[in-house]
């Protein structure tokens, strides 16, 4: 049979031959020419039936050569696997799969597949080969008692850790480092000739000279001592090793940043237009230090011009160059408490790139026309060079469109005209944004406020005014503008995706909304108006927040991809992200895309295609999700930290979720989040309540659920698990209009499975309010 099909492989053309020719002298068969034969065989092949099956001479010792490395690269990436007796085969025909593994603090782990099929579990004792962020080969080894896929761990491709940073211990003359990366949960033994002189609690890096196997540990040496355990700033550069965000400037990258002009140079001006003398300002927050986009608004006849001035990176940021390598890595600027891991250099971000007041800047434009009822009209796009006229901040531009006495409106009278003008569009604006039923939810964000020592002092809520809502609507319509000017020329781009909430996720929302005598309309497809409709009915409700909490936790993440499937929350059809460049890299993308137009080139010409859109928006999803688990450690770390000297005080609290295991809930004024364990609530069996998100007791039929107030004392604090453990006081009888919640013990009611939290359901005590930013995360 091998022979049989050896000879139709060989007669066969190689789809990819033209490309290997281009790359090598003496090409080979492609990967993909390879797997596909090989995929056609009933069994694995050696290396000499495989040379065989596609056309290669054994007697050609170069190209056999070639071919064998070739094969080895194919195993060493996860497309091949190479059996016991030196055969190769497909994954995908010896039932592998190739994925990345997703440790738990709890022992146990996940391997994700590169294929995007479902999960498999992996038990603890398999974990003991590997560590989280590995890239493994595994084998479907059955279903666990939950019905789970559950994994082997054939063979581990890729080892993620070569260094990992942790807090070095002492006992019996033995050392090992407690990884700070609470996914990572086997220790790191070191040897004392690795030791370097550190101390104990002290943060170390080590590099792992032993990987983990089913035998042994990881072993390491210690190659950094960070400082000690506690010191101020120590949990942001943990948090910046444990996540893999860079930080550091290569010397080539700063070799080139060296070349770039502090100022705008006349040749500068080349091909744009002279907008300095237009009234644009920048409004950002107080210590904003990047100002990325500035804004105009003029009432005309029969409605309004908008420009949205948009700093212009790419001008600076070409493709390929060491600037472009380290931004595409960085994905996006990661924001900690007092500290920015910028994506661009600061001579960059916050110099000849940023939209500073008084000097002159380079910036891509959109103007736009907008008809009376907030609708696009028209919009045109191009470059220019603009001189703001101030730094406003949005707590000044509020005090000056709502107070006639403010200061500020004396400090800034020229521009008070213009800034109603743009405050009228707003209003315009938003009434549109009603009327298309884009959802917006009253989310409470925190900020920080540091002592001295960088301590926390105090966790205060930041408020959103109308000037923050002023500039987000602006900017939503620039990138709504953007997106129709580039689907118009058919150009390859990312698309800022926000897909329909998934058909379980719609089945959980409807049973939970029917205990509250509400419906959810729009059938297998409901839209965003059908969304605004149940919000609108609960408002002022006193389950109003836990109904809007409900609403949120169905949809789907946001994510950058090339194939438009509009954006749910927003209730656009057409929506990218334009507005930020100098710390989102899928703005830089889209404002190349623009500039490709502008040369009056077609779609095939432009640097990158559909599948390179796709492969750079899967990128910038990863690094915007690692940006929020990075600050979000951080985070809850600082407010773990706060806690611990809070011990045995007690607190009003809400419930923010229900899991089987207990409830976690915030507490009132410090908007710090623990865990109140379900053996905490009393005597009597509590189940959980998927649906509902609730956890009722059996035999008293009480029932907690998010949004239910209790009352609570803080029991322990674990800064190395970020875990902040509650004991239930009791229930918050006096809270307003707590009588009023609909029941939901009503006849028939499940009492939900007593199942644990789904694998991407809560993964640390602690839950970080996302950074609000310019306007809004969509």
């Amino acid at each position: 049979m091998t022979n049989q099909h050896t000879d139709s492989a060989a007669d066969q053309r190689d789809p990819f031959a033209d490309r290997e020719a281009e790359k090598y002298e003496n090409p080979i068969p492609s990967r993909e020419f390879i797997i596909e034969a090989l995929e056609k065989e009933s069994n694995p092949l050696r290396l000499f039936e495989i040379a065989r099956l596609v056309d290669v001479d054994e007697n050609d010792e170069e190209r056999f050569e070639a071919l064998s490395r070739r094969l080895k690269a194919m195993v060493r990436d996860g497309q091949l696997m190479r059996n016991r007796r030196g055969a190769f085969g497909p994954l995908t025909k010896m039932d592998l799969i190739k994925g990345r593994v997703l440790g738990h603090p709890d022992g146990f782990g996940f391997v994700v597949p590169e294929d995007g099929s479902k999960d498999l579990f992996i038990s603890d004792k398999e974990m003991h080969k590997v560590l989280h962020g590995d890239i493994v080969i595994a084998s479907i080894a059955g279903e666990d008692r939950r019905g789970r896929r559950e994994g082997m761990i054939v063979e581990v491709s890729e080892r993620a850790n070569q260094t990992i940073l942790g807090r070095l211990n002492f006992e019996d003359g033995l050392a090992w480092v407690r990884p700070n990366n609470t996914r990572i949960t086997q220790d790191v033994f070191v040897p004392q000739d690795g030791l370097m002189d550190a101390k104990e609690e002290q943060i170390v890096l080590v590099e792992v000279i032993h990987q983990p196997s089913m035998r042994s540990g990881p072993i390491g040496k210690i190659i950094e001592v960070l400082g000690d355990y506690m010191a101020p700033g120590m949990e942001i550069d943990s948090a910046i090793h444990d996540f893999n965000i860079p930080n550091t400037w290569s010397d080539a990258l700063l070799a080139e940043v060296e070349y770039i002009p502090d100022e705008v140079t006349e040749a500068d001006f080349e091909g744009r237009k002279d907008l300095r003398a237009l009234q644009l300002v920048t409004i950002d927050g107080e210590d904003s230090k990047d100002f990325d986009d500035a804004v105009f608004a003029k009432r005309r006849k029969n409605g309004w011009r908008l420009v949205v001035a948009i700093a212009d990176v790419s001008h600076y940021v070409k493709p390929g160059s060491e600037l472009d390598k380290e931004a595409y890595k960085r994905g996006n600027s990661v924001y900690f408490p007092q500290r920015v891991i910028p994506m661009l250099p600061e001579k960059l971000s916050n110099g000849i790139c940023s939209l500073n007041p008084q000097v002159d800047r380079l910036c891509m434009v959109a103007d736009m026309s907008i008809n009376d009822d907030g609708s696009l009209e028209r919009s045109q796009f191009y470059q220019a060079v603009m001189n703001s006229k101030a730094r406003l901040t949005y707590n000044q531009v509020n005090d000056i469109l709502t107070n006639p006495q403010s200061p500020h409106r004396e400090t800034y009278a020229e521009l008070v005209p213009h800034l109603e003008e743009l405050n009228g569009l707003y209003e315009v604006l938003l009434k549109a944004r009603e009327e298309r039923g884009a959802l917006e939810f009253d989310t409470v964000e925190t900020r920080i406020i540091f002592d001295e020592s960088r301590k926390i002092e105090s966790i205060v809520p930041v408020v959103r005014n109308d000037a923050h809502k002023l500039i987000e609507e602006c900017m939503l319509m620039a990138n709504v503008a953007t997106a129709r000017y580039l689907k118009w020329h058919k150009m390859p781009m990312v698309y800022r995706v926000h897909e329909s909430p998934l058909e379980e996720r719609l089945k959980n929302l409807r049973t939970f909304l029917a205990d509250f005598s509400l419906q959810l309309g729009g059938g297998d497809e409901p839209t965003a108006h059908d969304y605004a409709a149940v919000a609108a009915q609960v408002k002022g409700k006193p389950y109003e927040h836990l109904v809007q909490t409900v609403l949120l936790r169905s949809m789907n993440q946001a994510v950058y991809q090339p194939e438009n499937k509009g954006h749910f929350g927003l209730n656009y059809e057409h929506y990218t992200h334009f507005t930020s460049p100098i710390r989102r890299y899928p703005d830089l993308l889209i404002h190349r895309a623009i500039c490709h137009v502008w040369t009056k080139q077609g779609p095939a010409e432009f640097y990158y295609d559909d599948a390179k859109m796709a492969e750079f928006g899967a990128h910038c999803s990863d690094t915007e999700r690692r940006a929020d688990e990075a600050t979000r450690d951080a985070v809850t770390f600082l407010k773990c930290e706060f806690l611990s000297h809070r011990l045995g005080e007690e607190y009003e609290a809400v419930i923010t979720a229900a899991t089987n295991f207990g409830l976690f809930v915030e507490l009132d004024s410090l908007y710090v989040e623990g865990l109140v364990h379900i053996t905490e609530l009393g005597d009597d069996y509590f189940h959980y309540d998927n649906a509902r998100h609730c956890l009722k007791g059996e035999r008293t039929g009480k029932v907690y659920r998010l949004g239910d107030r209790i009352r609570v004392q803080v029991a322990q604090v674990n800064l190395d698990e970020r875990k902040v453990d509650l004991r239930f006081i009791g229930d918050f009888a006096a809270a307003a209009g707590a009588e009023e919640l609909p029941s939901s013990e009503e006849e028939g009611q499940d009492e939900g499975d007593d199942q644990q939290p789904k694998k991407r359901g809560k993964k640390r005590y602690y839950r970080k309010k996302k950074r609000g930013g310019k306007g809004t995360k969509a």
